[in-house]
């Protein structure tokens, strides 16, 4: 039974009405609303004229290559970060400015210029994007791209899976964004906190765009982490054993089986939610049996295991970059993937370290304060691993190298601030305080750094051209200035005993380090210049800036055996691996010209717009749930089922590559490649079937 409402509700457009109670007088909306339309309009314009939209369909839009699709994940997290950047703006502007019981207030707020139901909006939007929309999909597209290289496959386990994936994480995002625009969004921040979420505390439709959109996203991650394990397990080269998996495809398997096993947690704890709010049952009231604990264990059973599912790549990240920037193999190679493991299976029992104050035992809080001490140690032994790697190397501080170790040096400052926190002693002190928030960004910036470094690491192996190198180098340095004028600060107030969640200051006191916060805003914001600035510059000199198959001259693994950038069939014959790092070794052995005596057939995925049409769809039922459009909801979901059902009907889905044309391909990128060799900037291709040599014992070991 359907609960009764608070508000109008009609059967052809269900709570729409309450369209009418929403201020769109608000400039900060409007000034939202305006940059989404501009750009939105200049994009257009420049697709019609460059009449571009026969390419964006073909190659983007119904494509299921793996590395197209990773880079349309990336896409989509940098948009939505520099949406979660606005605001984190709008947070510490309103903070800085509404210090003192006389600040004055503008735009209908008491103080500063946010009203509180605005400012608890966008902390909650802040949170839930940076995590979800942003980071996520930015380390899935990461190992959608190079996981595949790495192992030596032609494509993913499940291609059209996998484009069914991303257009799920898109339909997550573009919830979200309409509900900048369309109604408002949950003001029970990221987590949701119970009761708050309930009907009777949040009648609006905030909380249903926060669930619908999580929902939605985290079926398309579970089916990613399917993808990724599978694509690991059955993809593998000839030769590439579970001893010579590069590092990052292991902590890649390490994420994604914490991705497949603790999403569905999250999705069934929303859906018991969804049940209070929609049907009236009592899961996490306590009034009517139910109880609010339940929904904060069932939450952080997902949520800290999605820390480490974020960080993990990240780890894999900086164990590609290091060795390649120092010149030497990664340090304990099987240290490193017991402690990447370890690490996955410890990331299960620590989530109650997260509400030490709320009235667990004296012997719970004992052993959740020693489960995560104990994610302190595999966490170390990557510390010291990396360590010894750059320890006597030849290490360039190119800039790749430069976000690695920087993401270094705020794993260490996290770590130790995260071992404080295990403590149950001083966390009952600063607990709720912006310490904690000072922290877990501490943490969230890692990976924020190791994604960065990687994106410019693996960018000349996908677009065949480096970023610019000094422009580069000017927005780390911005950046990292940045990080620190915000964050020292932070752990600063912290200690001071400022709380989180404050849209209005009662210490004065407070207010130099607010204002030192919003320097180092202002620091991020020119970061971001810099950073469009590198890709504008980097695209206009992508001639001069063309590489050959090994970007770095000093690349390890397999995925810098291919073309730059990679054909679409990847591999124009299998490899055969022989060694851990294959790439340096067949450097070693002057094996990297090798050319196979005959080109054979090649098996491809065709490209399909089904999963387009599906996200499109769930996009349709989501906003109408949202707002109770029950026909909308009815007519996307059958069409999601008919259109289900044509594809699993669908004969027609892939295609053959006659050999004749693979040869003719890789004549045209190996002519490619020799003019860039000849300008100086390329190593060739060989990712061929070498002759067969024995395995050498890696030298790392």
């Amino acid at each position: 039974m359907l609960v009764d409402l608070q508000g109008p509700w009609n059967p052809i457009f269900g709570r729409l009405g309450l369209l009418l109670e929403v201020h769109y007088n608000n400039p900060v909306l409007f000034f939202a609303f305006e940059l989404s339309v501009v750009v939105g309009v200049i994009l257009l314009f420049w697709a019609t004229c460059a009449r571009k939209w026969g390419y964006i369909w073909r190659e983007w839009l119904t494509t299921v290559d793996h590395k197209k699709i990773g880079v349309m994940y990336i896409v989509v997290g940098l948009v939505m970060m520099f949406r979660g950047f606005f605001d984190a703006l709008m947070i510490r502007s309103q903070q800085a400015i509404a210090v003192g019981p006389d600040s004055p207030g503008v735009l209908g707020a008491a103080h500063g210029y946010l009203p509180p139901y605005h400012f608890d909006q966008v902390f909650t939007a802040h949170g839930m994007i940076m995590i979800l929309v942003a980071a996520t999909p930015i380390l899935v597209g990461m190992m959608n791209i190079i996981v595949p290289l790495q192992i030596g496959a032609r494509d993913m386990a499940y291609p059209y899976l996998n484009a069914l994936g991303l257009w799920f994480t898109v339909v997550s995002a573009a919830l979200v964004m309409i509900a900048l625009f369309i109604g408002d969004f949950s003001h029970a921040g990221w987590v949701g906190l119970a009761p708050l979420t309930e009907l009777p505390y949040s009648p609006g439709v905030g909380v249903d765009y926060w669930i619908w959109s999580i929902q939605i996203g985290s079926i398309g991650t579970t089916m990613g982490a399917i993808n990724l394990i599978a694509t690991i397990i059955k993809m593998r080269a000839p030769g590439m054993t579970w001893g010579r998996l590069p590092v990052f495809t292991w902590t890649s398997m390490a994420s994604n089986i914490i991705a497949l096993t603790s999403f569905p947690v999250l999705g069934v704890t929303l859906a018991l939610l969804t049940f209070d709010r929609y049907l009236g049952t009592h899961f996490f009231t306590v009034g009517l049996g139910g109880d609010l604990m339940m929904y904060t264990n069932l939450f952080w059973i997902w949520g800290h295991p999605e820390v480490y599912f974020v960080v993990l790549p990240a780890f894999g990240m900086l164990s590609e970059i290091i060795p390649t920037f120092s010149e030497k193999p990664l340090f304990g190679y099987i240290t490193m993937v017991i402690a990447s493991m370890a690490i996955a299976a410890v990331s299960w029992s620590v989530w109650l370290h997260h509400f030490f104050t709320m009235g667990a035992g004296p012997n719970v809080n004992a052993f959740f304060s020693l489960a995560t001490m104990l994610v302190g140690i595999p966490t170390g032994v990557k510390v010291f691993n990396w360590a010894f790697t750059m320890y006597r190397s030849r290490i360039r501080f190119d800039t790749p190298m430069l976000w690695a170790v920087g993401s270094m040096f705020l794993l260490i400052s996290g770590g130790l601030t995260g071992m404080m926190l295990a403590v149950p002693a001083i966390n009952y002190i600063v607990h709720n305080s912006v310490f904690v928030i000072a922290h877990f960004h501490n943490m969230f910036l890692l990976i924020v750094y190791a994604a960065f470094g990687a994106v410019s690491y693996w960018f000349p192996k996908v677009f065949g051209f480096k970023l610019d190198e000094r422009l580069g180098k000017r927005f780390f340095w911005f950046f990292t200035a940045g990080t620190l004028m915000v964050f020292i600060p932070m752990y600063t107030l912290g200690f001071m005993g400022m709380t989180r969640r404050l849209d209005y200051i009662t210490h004065p006191a407070w207010q130099p380090l607010l204002i030192a916060e919003m320097v180092g805003i202002g620091l991020y914001a020119i970061s971001i210049v810099y950073f469009v600035l590198q890709l504008v510059v980097s695209i206009r000199d992508r001639e001069k800036n063309a590489v050959g198959a090994d970007a770095w001259g000093t690349s390890r693994n397999l995925e810098w055996a291919t073309h730059s950038p990679v054909p679409f069939y990847n591999f124009a014959v299998t490899p055969i691996v022989h060694d851990r790092d294959e790439w340096a070794w067949r450097r070693q052995h002057g094996l990297t010209s090798l050319r196979p005596d005959h080109y054979v057939d090649i098996h491809m995925p065709k490209n399909t717009a089904v999963p387009l049409i599906l996200g499109m769809l769930s996009l349709a039922f989501g906003f109408a749930m949202v707002w109770r459009i029950w026909w909308l909801a009815a007519v996307s979901a059958i069409a999601m089922l008919i259109v289900i059902l044509y594809r699993s009907f669908d004969k027609d889905t892939d295609y053959i590559i006659p050999a004749a044309d693979v040869e003719r391909m890789e004549n045209e990128m190996l002519a490619r490649g020799n003019k860039v060799e000849q300008a100086g900037g390329a190593v060739g291709s060989g990712a061929y079937a070498a002759p067969q040599a024995s395995a050498k014992k890696h030298q790392g070991d």
